[in-house]
């Protein structure tokens, strides 16, 4: 249980910090697109990358597969783009045109979950209870990613929704952050810093 704990504990820490801000902006750009009242189709787009970054970090710390860290360190801000790009060709943001949605959540988690078993490969690697620490680091980082959606459905609650109810209420103003408006934003700036982030980590 000790070492169950430890592990949670670090994959909490590892989403829960600045130094994933490439695993973060994928969340944030992955979760844009959706409004509080959408949280199951959240829940099932969390579950679809934490399958997937499972997977391969699992696959990684066994040494079943092995990619050289500079191109996973490449490709984590390429789904960035890729997906902020997907969101700013949406027209409507209705559950049909976003079930490509769920695809990308477990293709890209793939590659994330090579860029998770960079941190913990060499502290697992004399460890005799492996796979109990594994589930803990993946708990940890879900549990992490859990409150950073709740985070960013909540702000988009008080930006998209609640900040018109409150002008209008009290300016009687037909001021309106539009959807389309917050999921731009988020979506240019996280393109913004992903592709700084690939122009440094460029491969070749």
């Amino acid at each position: 249980m000790g070492d169950f704990k430890f592990y949670f504990s670090t994959g909490w820490e590892h989403i829960i910090s600045w130094e994933a801000l490439d695993h973060l902006l994928f969340i944030l750009v992955l979760s844009s697109i959706y409004l509080i009242k959408n949280w199951r189709q959240v829940l099932v787009l969390v579950t679809a990358f934490t399958i997937g970054h499972s997977l391969t970090l699992a696959l990684a710390v066994y040494e079943i597969i092995r990619i050289p860290d500079k191109w996973v360190e490449f490709l984590i801000p390429c789904t960035i783009v890729c997906t902020a790009v997907f969101n700013l060709a949406q027209r409507e943001y209705d559950a049909k045109n976003l079930r490509f949605n769920y695809l990308m959540a477990l293709v890209f988690g793939l590659i994330h979950g090579m860029g998770f078993a960079n941190t913990i490969r060499f502290m697992m690697a004399k460890d005799q209870q492996i796979g109990w620490s594994l589930f803990g680091f993946n708990i940890g980082l879900e549990a992490g990613q859990v409150v950073v959606v709740i985070i960013i459905l909540l702000i988009s609650l008080l930006f998209v929704t609640k900040l018109n109810v409150f002008l209008n209420l009290f300016w009687n103003t037909k001021f309106a952050i539009k959807r389309k408006w917050w999921v731009w934003s988020i979506n240019i700036f996280s393109f913004y810093l992903a592709f700084r982030m690939m122009m440094d980590r460029w491969p070749f």
